[in-house]
């Protein structure tokens, strides 16, 4: 640590007390750069503020807590970020980003430990399908996330700006680095203010906010100006501009990285190191979650009985799993499971018995919206499962319903399953018209709830009226 360097934290200690309460560890100094972050922004007020608000939002109890709950995969995530080359303070980005859930979602419809949109998980390899949302996989998605951080650390060559990126975008990251670098440089030199390219270079830059050019533009300016000797810094992007309603970085990514970087120091307080919660200073040296291949179409519930443990405990690992059936398309698919679990896997893989799911046999008056009202269960998954053409059904025709026969007894049909409608007999003379008035519903709904495709009646025939 240099003269200058040792300097600044005296004052910054004099000046400000500390980050957590009494003091700060040398872990905290770290944590900042490994982040690519100056040391000195451990003096950053708004840094203090938001680690206040999580002292009383997370205290102890409650950020202990979450830590234990998620015990089982933070190794494994810690494992894949280790390899990628993440460092691991980005742990806690997950933690900002879901606090741990793996099936969180957002308002946006953001899903997963990483909050993924279901267009950046596809360019990522997340499959989002009838059988299974990746975004929910902790090893896929977290190896998603790595590729995803790896490339924008590429782009911008400082992690800091690799998780503000994650946040709000690359395009809003290169739009701040550019007009800060603009804005430093003419204050460092203000005769730059009228010097033609930076003028060229803001009517530019309020056109493209404008929407009146393009975001390649903004990037040839970008190219341009990150060669510059001028290099904005954490400080001078997350600065609040005065009159100004655009700021370099927007409000939420600003308390982003200040939220990631409070979450990690969390972990140097000292209700951590109490014997009770010391586990969780070592967490991540073990191996905890194993990826293993099964055989596409088996259930959740059959492979959790061959290997001792809970169906709810197997499901909690592979929530991104849908219905709880290995795709069936699929020869083979990895799912997760116990590390614990492995060795008895390996003995049982190949007696794991096949799943025996209900057959439902079409009566007069089955639709396939009916058969997914009734079992709760997706009409485009029956369609998929029964490799059906059309929505078409005929009587005595044999569908399969994804469901454990061992299950059915225990589904919950409600009174509107139930209560199927009213069965009518077509007599002579009846038309669908003169039904649809008797009952006072359209004859398009009679049609539809029907799955006719004419309007045609013989006499005998039973029409559900809804």
């Amino acid at each position: 640590m240099n003269k200058v360097f040792s300097l600044l934290l005296i004052l910054s200690i004099h000046s400000f007390g500390s980050l957590i309460g009494s003091s700060y560890s040398q872990r905290d100094l770290q944590i900042l750069e490994n982040l690519d972050i100056n040391p000195t922004f451990i003096s950053d007020y708004k840094l203090q503020k938001i680690y206040g608000q999580y002292q009383s939002k997370y205290n102890s109890s409650s950020y202990v807590e979450k830590l234990n709950e998620a015990s089982l995969f933070v190794p494994k995530i810690k494992d894949i970020l280790r390899q990628e080359g993440i460092p691991d303070v980005f742990i806690y980005m997950a933690m900002a980003e879901s606090n741990f859930t793996m099936d969180a979602k957002s308002r946006v419809r953001a899903t997963g430990l990483w909050q993924f949109m279901s267009a950046t998980g596809r360019r990522y390899g997340l499959e989002n399908n009838l059988y299974v949302d990746e975004r929910m996989d902790l090893i896929k998605s977290t190896k998603a996330a790595a590729a995803y951080l790896n490339g924008l650390h590429n782009l911008f060559g400082k992690w800091y700006l690799a998780a503000i990126a994650y946040n709000c975008g690359e395009g809003r990251v290169i739009e701040g680095i550019t007009r800060a670098t603009i804005d430093l440089a003419v204050e460092k030199n203000p005769k730059l203010k009228y010097d033609k390219k930076i003028k060229e270079y803001r009517e530019t830059i309020r056109a493209y906010q404008q929407k009146r050019v393009r975001f390649r533009e903004i990037r040839k300016i970008y190219n341009d100006v990150k060669n510059w000797e001028t290099k904005p810094d954490i400080n001078d992007l997350l600065k609040v501009q005065k009159v100004v309603s655009r700021q370099y970085i927007p409000s939420e990514s600003r308390n982003y990285i200040r939220k990631i970087i409070s979450l990690a120091m969390m972990k140097s307080q000292s209700f951590i190191k109490h014997e009770e919660n010391s586990h969780l200073l070592n967490m991540g040296i073990s191996t905890t979650v194993a990826t293993v291949g099964v055989k596409g179409g088996l259930h959740l519930r059959n492979i959790a009985n061959s290997i001792g443990m809970s169906y709810k405990e197997l499901l909690a690992l592979n929530k991104h799993i849908k219905q709880s059936i290995i795709p069936p398309t699929e020869k083979s698919y990895e799912i997760n499971i116990p590390y614990s679990r492995l060795s008895r896997f390996n003995a049982t893989k190949d007696t794991i018995e096949d799943t025996k799911f209900v057959v439902h046999i079409v009566k007069s008056g089955d639709t396939l919206y009916d058969l997914s009202r009734k079992y709760k269960i997706p009409y485009k998954l029956i369609k998929d499962y029964n490799n059906l053409k059309s929505n078409l059904l005929s009587l005595k025709q044999k569908i399969i319903l994804p469901i454990p026969k061992d299950m059915i007894g225990k589904i919950k049909f409600s009174s509107t399953n139930q209560k199927r409608g009213k069965r009518y007999v077509v007599k002579s003379g009846d038309s669908l018209y003169s039904i649809a008035k008797r009952y006072k519903i359209k004859v398009e709904k009679l049609k539809r709830d029907n799955n006719l495709k004419t309007s045609l009646l013989r006499i005998g025939d039973k029409i559900v009226i809804r």
